[in-house]
């Protein structure tokens, strides 16, 4: 019998049922979710250690492998963002006193850079204005300079549009003993990348921008080398539930009978798993041609409205998400909410550095067609005309 009277009531909102308005996701993510990816989140829950669940785990873990272009048996998927698939690979190769080199030309530099100063690593900031990207040569002066154990590099920069070069970058810091970390949160399926030819060490992503999965799940995948190091650590990670020793054996990266290590989004991995297996079914060769096609389209499109990319090089632009400057005079604000309240599209302003400076329309996964193209254009041609240019 209950010892207390209750002192909160049942929320009236939630006697309501819930109502989630159809809106077209054009914005750096998350995308809309496929058909096949929605009917998968409304399958029954199994218990997250039924051999159904630890199969549908294999599968996702073989699919890592093919869209990460790589071997690593070290291959599985974190219970959270790509925020948190950024912590797993920190937590876990970096200890206090390592000496991290990060470049820093937008917003996930910056957040590497704070996550590691958290943890007490020498961290050694490569610099550039929103818009750049790092050369070989800059990175190997930096890397000769401050002698890192770890170089983070995000493959494609969302909160600027810069899609980040990678031939030779591991090979260079393998010159040096560095290990390469690369975020492909932004890029993956959308801009080619081979982690094994390319000598990337840790390769992460997430499950909301190209795979058109809900947001909350992400990818990860370590080399031999960056494993050596996890597994020879003198500390334990800050992290217990992102212990990479124990994630390797829940997913059964070790060979071992595994162990239980945490609870996971069982229904999130179902659909994690179709959208590894839509992404698959299309190729990663037609997926990266789709991209580049409508990035293409949506580009000439802007330009024929007047407005201008921000990114300069065509070979730097990351075909995923496009960063457009706000017109001169035009609050950036009004744009988006007049795109949202009039044509139901999402499209976003800038994030940390490029704050206040640009546009950002995503062209994500299943959402990557002429049609969005055309639709988000003519809904931009219509912003432009009616949005007031004298507020900034």
């Amino acid at each position: 019998m209950a010892s207390h009277s209750l002192l909160v009531a049942p929320p009236a909102a939630l006697s309501k049922p819930l109502s989630v308005p159809s809106r077209l996701l054009l914005g750096p993510g998350p995308s809309n979710l496929t058909p096949r990816v929605m009917a998968a989140g409304r399958l029954q829950a199994l218990g997250h250690m039924h051999p159904e669940v630890y199969q549908i785990m294999d599968e996702i873990k073989q699919g890592i492998q093919y869209v990460f272009q790589t071997r690593n048996p070290l291959s599985l998927a974190i219970s959270g963002s790509g925020h948190c698939a950024l912590e797993a690979a920190l937590f876990n190769l970096l200890e206090p006193g390592d000496s991290f080199l990060v470049g820093v030309c937008g917003i996930w530099g910056q957040r590497a850079q704070d996550i590691a100063q958290r943890i007490g690593a020498c961290v050694f900031p490569m610099i550039k204005a929103p818009g750049g990207h790092f050369t070989l040569q800059e990175v190997e002066e930096a890397l000769a300079r401050h002698k890192p154990v770890l170089l983070f590099l995000a493959h494609g920069e969302s909160s600027t549009g810069v899609l980040q070069p990678l031939d030779g970058y591991g090979e260079l810091c393998h010159r040096y003993q560095c290990l390469l970390l690369v975020d492909s949160v932004a890029s993956l399926g959308g801009a080619p990348i081979y982690m094994d030819q390319q000598g990337i060490d840790v390769l992460y992503s997430g499950s909301q921008k190209v795979l058109n999965a809900p947001p909350g799940t992400s990818l990860i995948s370590f080399s031999d080398k960056a494993k050596s190091k996890i597994y020879a650590r003198k500390t334990k990670p800050v992290s217990f539930y992102l212990d990479i020793q124990w994630l390797a054996n829940f997913w059964g990266c070790d060979d071992k009978p595994r162990t239980y290590h945490h609870t996971t989004p069982v229904v999130s991995l179902y659909s994690l798993r179709e959208s590894l297996a839509q992404l698959a079914e299309l190729g990663l060769e037609k997926s990266w041609q789709k991209h580049r096609e409508a990035s293409e389209y949506l580009h000439a499109c802007l330009q024929g409205l007047g407005l201008q990319l921000f990114v300069k090089d065509p070979a730097l632009r990351l075909p995923t998400i496009t960063s457009v400057v706000v017109p001169a005079g035009s609050d950036w604000r009004d744009i988006v909410e007049y795109v949202m309240d009039h044509h139901n599209i999402e499209i976003a302003g800038g994030l940390g550095p490029s704050a206040g400076k640009v546009l950002r329309i995503g062209l994500l996964g299943g959402n990557a067609t002429q049609e969005n193209v055309d639709r988000v254009t003519q809904a931009l041609r219509e912003a432009l005309q009616r949005c007031p240019r004298s507020k900034l």
